[in-house]
């Protein structure tokens, strides 16, 4: 049965920017996680953030990489890829293509280590999880999208592990989540979309823990530099965004 989770906080202005849905600046999209969207993965989730929509399904291999093999530990890994209307204009399959891009590389690595950071490896014994994030959608923010419904698909996938005797101990240790935050028109803003992406000052991608500790910081000025003080108000308005994101994930399990 599908069920889905969602949140959509309201927060005090700031400042004044007509942003979608209304939004403030430290205001997220309407975010959702639709559980068992399909049947035949171990884990599978649907996450809406606004207009981008990722599939995130997680399959469990019961074998590791040559380079583990032996070791007595697994291994989490991810696939990412945007499917040819996803935007405004058909791209071709990268299989048509015969190779991936840079992009899909750099998103799909960044999905995995972001997975890996919250894993105990020994504990998933010698088989891969493998998450594959499919962009149905694409409205910004696809990489923070797919990071954070992945987490949810894992955790459907340890449950069954669990209820099913393989994994005696689940091997997740904390939650993980990502948010896009940015300088637009001057101002902090948290969760950008397409059109305050591509018009960005500055764009960063944050992934953090439920604990609170950082993955990854992934950031770049684009139309001109920031100050110290900027990068702080970013960085703590991506940490508020992304505990908001961790309940959403919570309430998405409680519902699965």
């Amino acid at each position: 049965m599908r069920q889905s989770a969602g949140s959509s906080i309201n927060r005090p202005f700031t400042v004044t920017l007509q942003r979608s849905f209304n939004r403030t600046p430290s205001q997220l999209r309407p975010v959702s996680i639709e559980t068992g969207y399909t049947p035949y993965a171990e884990g599978s989730v649907l996450i809406r953030a606004g207009n981008t929509h990722v599939l995130c399904n997680a399959s469990v291999l019961e074998k590791v990489p040559p380079f583990l093999k032996g070791k007595g530990q697994g291994w989490v890994t991810a696939e990412y890829g945007m499917l040819p209307r996803s935007t405004h204009t058909r791209s071709d399959r990268e299989a048509a293509k015969g190779k991936q891009s840079g992009r899909t590389q750099e998103i799909q690595r960044l999905i995995g280590r972001s997975l890996r950071a919250v894993f105990d490896l020994e504990k998933l014994g010698e088989r891969t999880l493998h998450l594959d994030c499919d962009v149905i959608q694409a409205d910004g923010g696809t990489r923070c999208a797919s990071i954070t419904g992945a987490w949810v698909a894992a955790a459907l996938a340890v449950r069954q592990l669990q209820a099913q005797g393989v994994l005696a101990h689940s091997p997740l240790l904390d939650h993980v989540a990502a948010v896009s935050v940015g300088l637009f028109q001057g101002s902090p803003v948290v969760d950008l979309d397409y059109t305050e992406d591509s018009g960005c000052d500055a764009d960063m991608n944050i992934v953090m823990t439920g604990a609170g500790h950082f993955v990854e910081v992934q950031g770049t000025a684009e139309g001109a530099t920031f100050e110290r003080a900027a990068l702080d108000t970013l960085l703590d308005q991506a940490q508020g965004a992304i505990a908001e994101l961790i309940n959403v994930q919570k309430q998405a399990l409680a519902a699965a």
